[in-house]
């Protein structure tokens, strides 16, 4: 059915939090069992206050980030996602993540609600650098100020240009499909009930229930999100037939 949907949808929407970039090796700051919320706690290292008053550790954490990120790849569903989005499928895909992979994968309408970690800019004069640059322990723009990562701290407000990009696409999806979040974080967590308000169709891909799932025409639970898309690729094959 999933499959019939995306064919017959004049503008789908995507949007992907932690668990699609788990699938790819990352950790995860919210799962219970192995997320980095037990290891170190993001709330005080990811924060504007530690970025003014514990800078080594601030440091640290986000070269501790950038390592694991480069160590890893976009996996299938990525792919997939891309090569639909060049079909003409997929009109825009929103993230909670910062890794890029989408970017990567080869999808170009990506809306990044929480920045991203593949770049670093100077707190005073906002020049741009590669974060490749933080594991050369190079935490100085050419202007003298510090470099910080692209991506929104706790305590720091959203980019109020993707919300609003992101708001829009909600507002025109025909099909809204939710990959690997738990939509328990505002304000990304309305995106699928102003989809679905607008009368589009909500499809949740999540391990765990979510407090959405009751808004959605489809809820799949306890599938990784790859194998989920690439039976959707074969039944999208089997169409075009």
């Amino acid at each position: 059915m999933l499959a019939k949907w995306l064919l017959n949808s004049d503008y789908t929407v995507v949007l992907t939090g932690a668990g699609m970039s788990t699938e790819s090796g990352l950790p995860d700051f919210r799962s219970a069992q192995n997320g980095l919320w037990q290891k170190k706690n993001p709330q005080q290292l990811a924060s504007t206050h530690a970025l003014e008053h514990h800078r080594d550790e601030f440091i640290s954490f986000y070269q501790y980030r950038i390592r694991t990120l480069q160590q890893c790849q976009p996996h299938a569903g990525h792919a997939l996602l891309a090569e639909w989005e060049k079909r003409g499928m997929i009109q825009s895909i929103i993230t909670q993540n910062v890794d890029g992979f989408h970017q990567r994968a080869g999808s170009e309408n990506v809306i990044e609600l929480h920045g991203s970690l593949r770049s670093v800019h100077c707190q005073r004069c906002h020049q741009v650098y590669e974060s490749d640059i933080y594991l050369r322990d190079d935490f100085t723009c050419t202007c003298g100020g510090f470099l910080r990562p692209s991506v929104v701290l706790f305590g720091e407000s959203l980019s109020m240009d993707a919300m609003e990009k992101a708001w829009l696409a909600a507002q025109q999806a025909k099909l809204f499909i939710v990959l690997g979040s738990s939509l328990q974080v505002s304000p990304a967590n309305q995106l699928p009930l102003i989809a679905k308000r607008n009368g589009s169709k909500l499809v949740i891909v999540n391990m765990e229930p979510t407090e959405l799932d009751e808004w959605a025409d489809i809820v799949i639970h306890e599938r990784k999100i790859g194998d989920v898309l690439q039976e959707i690729n074969k039944e999208l094959q089997k169409e075009r037939r």
